[in-house]
This record gives structure tokens, sequence and C-alpha cells, in this order.
């Protein structure tokens, strides 16, 4: 099996995560998807602007559909959400033929190397790195990437909140999670 990781807080999940999804795996063959909100993301100082439950029924939503995509709640409950956690807990169900990647935007991408264990998440995973224009990345030597170029992300999680806040519905998100959005009344104080 070839099973890609796809982490991030998605707050909210939208419409660019899901191209990513769709064009990771038919580019490079992916059987699943993964898809694991952060329940407390240590690069964005442990803030989300919706629970986690939220986030998961967004997730479910969204995902719903594709047969490749799967909603997980690894990270659900760990007092810092850090990859090698969740890289490990998913290797240990995976058969040695089994290959593992790790789908991550270029700007998380420069990071790497601040990351906790960095070198045992490059040792275990090969990176699908989504280009984002604006930014640039050097490839560590004992990281596997593979580039995922042909994908625009116009929007971010900030502004698609932003126009949330509004009232208005951002062109980005999928009617049923706009309607939970709705539903829930989630984002309506945020305004970064």
């Amino acid at each position: 099996m070839r099973l890609a990781i796809f982490g991030g807080t998605f707050d909210p999940v939208h419409n660019a995560h899901l191209e990513v999804a769709r064009q990771a795996a038919d580019r490079f063959h992916l059987d699943r998807i993964l898809f694991v909100p952060a329940f407390h993301p240590p690069h964005k100082s442990g803030v989300t602007h919706a629970a986690y439950e939220h986030r998961i029924r967004m997730l479910e939503l969204a995902c719903d559909g594709d047969s490749r995509f799967q909603v997980s709640r690894l990270e659900e409950n760990t007092p810092r959400s850090y990859s090698i956690d969740t890289i490990e807990k998913v290797k240990k169900e995976l058969q040695a033929a089994d290959e593992l990647f790790f789908i991550i935007g270029a700007d998380a991408f420069a990071e790497i190397h601040t990351w906790r264990r960095a070198h045992d998440v490059m040792r275990n995973v090969t990176f699908i790195v989504v280009s984002r224009r604006g930014h640039s990345y050097e490839i560590p030597g004992e990281a596997r990437v593979e580039r995922l170029e042909t994908v625009d992300l116009p929007y971010s999680s900030s502004e698609i909140r932003s126009e949330l806040a509004l009232g208005r519905r951002p062109r980005d998100i999928s009617l049923r999670v706009f309607q939970y959005i709705y539903d829930n009344g989630l984002y309506r104080e945020s305004r970064s």
C-alpha cells in the first residue's frame, strides 16, 4: 500500500486541501490519504480557531465521496501534535512493503530542520512537497522528496476565516462545510 499522511490544522478545511490530496493521490498512485488534524499544533503556538471535534467533522464532510480519503484521530488528546509521533503510530500499522508519504507545503518544508526529531521524520517518509508562490526551500541531503507543483493555492485559511467572520461563504469552501460552519456558529469572532 502507498499511504500518505496529510497533517495540518484544517481550520477550516477548504477546497485547495482537497485538490492537493487528489492531485497527490493521482500523480503518486497513492492508495490512501490519511487526513490528520493537529490537536495542538506546535508550530502555530497551539492556536486553533475551531475546536478539534468541529475540525474533524468538517474534514469528514469534505472527504466524503473520495474512497482514498480517510480522516484520522491519531493526534486526539496529545499535548503537542508532533509529526514524528504520528508517523511512528502509522508505521506500526503498515506492512514491510508499504510506502509512507507525507504531504507538506513548501513553506512548512522549508522549516523541516526545526521539527522535533527532524532526522527521524526524514528517514521514515517520502515528502510530497506542494509548491506555494513565494516560498522556496532547500532539500536536506537525507530527505526523499517528490514535488507537486501543479496545484495553485490562492487562498489561505486566515483569509477564509476573515470571510467567514463577515458572514460570507468563501468560494473555496464546499457548501456542506459552509453549512456546518454556519449551523455551529464557527469563526464568527475570528478576525485573523
